[in-house]
């Protein structure tokens, strides 16, 4: 059996990784600033993650949710302190398609409504409903499409203003579009949108699945803006590569039993994972760490040739290039040994951990430098 070919890939095998570093077969070391899409939070191999993972697999590492799980309720207790959401319910799940899934669900069965209102350039998963709400034609199969959703242009409070009405079920915004190319939702567009969804009983979602758990130097993105949705849906940081999902939910909400299920969400080593990173986010104060870090990156990429703009918050940061990015990310993965992302044709992403350390952001930006710089003097 061969493997279904939908993944372009380098052909790199990275087989050992800490902190910020990854080895591949032969040996070579490599700085990771993308962290398997946002997904590594708290660096490789954390001390505490692995010994946490590793008592929790001696013990018990799976049942299901029709018994009780204590560690459920200590990573609902953690998150809730550690995001400032005590108040919110959480429910678990397994990945952030799962937790948009899920939040579009719990919005409609609280109004009863279907429409659902996103916006240019979003991306919210591959599964149904949320690509449902992906604006990216080319990952829409037949059977996904639907005409009770409408996308608006990002960040446009007049447009919104006027598409809403009382038919709308919800309206669900990234913080911070992360594969559209890392465009901040604007203060006063997330604070529009609280008050509209407020005016016609919709239902306000905030996407924090990449821009969330701290990677904006705020637990979630949104929170700059000083605004509490009604549901926000979490996954990639929070597991640190195990994979686990959630939505944080309103005390408006009201569970019923069977209204939401999973097999897998919740489970014990899944919650080991999710409580150890909260454990190393709150005791190494890494969202200070990505703000501080973040900044310096940004503020040090603005001044080198070939940089159109520097978009972001914290260690979530879009380069845009003034030419394509794809040659320069091979530059700096193949001769550099530096992994990146991208969004779009023109921008560079990085997602690095939260732990990166300032001589691991000043040998990017030594090696970004000599790339620019000898390309602008060709």
């Amino acid at each position: 059996m061969n493997l279904f070919d939908v993944y372009p890939i380098y052909t790199i095998e990275p087989v050992r990784a800490q902190g910020s570093y990854v080895w591949d077969t032969e040996g070579n070391k490599y700085l990771d600033l993308y962290g398997g899409h946002a997904v590594i939070s708290i660096g490789h191999a954390h001390p505490h993650y692995v010994a946490k993972l590793t008592d929790q697999l001696n013990k018990i590492g799976f049942y299901s949710n029709s018994v009780k799980i204590s560690l459920q309720e200590e990573l609902a207790q953690k998150l809730g302190e550690l995001s400032g959401y005590e108040n919110y319910s959480l429910f678990l799940c397994n990945s952030g398609a799962e937790a948009n899934e899920n939040a579009l669900k719990l919005a409609s069965f609280h109004n009863g409504r279907k429409k659902v209102i996103a916006f240019s350039k979003a991306f919210h998963g591959r599964t149904a409903g949320a690509v449902a709400i992906t604006d990216n034609k080319t990952i829409i199969a037949p059977v996904n499409a639907t005409d009770h959703v409408q996308f608006l242009p990002f960040n446009d409070e007049a447009a919104l203003e006027q598409a809403m009405n009382e038919e709308i079920c919800a309206v669900i915004i990234e913080g911070i579009q992360g594969v559209g190319g890392v465009n901040v939702a604007s203060e006063s567009f997330l604070q529009k949108a609280r008050q509209l969804c407020d005016t016609y009983g919709a239902v306000l979602i905030l996407d924090s699945v990449q821009c969330g758990y701290g990677r904006s130097g705020k637990f979630f993105s949104h929170q700059y803006a000083g605004i509490d949705p009604d549901l926000i849906t979490t996954a990639k940081g929070m597991g640190n590569g195990f994979p686990i999902g959630g939505v944080l939910i309103h005390p408006k909400f009201k569970a019923v039993h069977g209204m939401l299920g999973t097999t897998f969400g919740g489970n014990h080593l899944a919650c080991a994972a999710g409580i150890a990173v909260l454990d190393v986010i709150k005791e190494e104060n890494l969202m200070a760490n990505a703000k501080q870090t973040g900044a310096y990156l940004s503020e040090q990429l603005k001044s080198l040739p070939g940089v159109k703009e520097v978009r972001g918050r914290g260690l979530m940061i879009g380069i845009e290039l003034e030419e394509p990015a794809d040659t320069l990310r091979k530059k700096l993965l193949f001769e550099h040994h530096i992994f990146t992302g991208a969004s779009g044709k023109y921008t560079i992403r990085l997602l690095p951990s939260l732990a990166l350390k300032q001589e691991d952001a000043d040998l990017f930006l030594e090696s970004f430098g000599k790339i620019v710089s000898a390309k602008t003097l060709v």
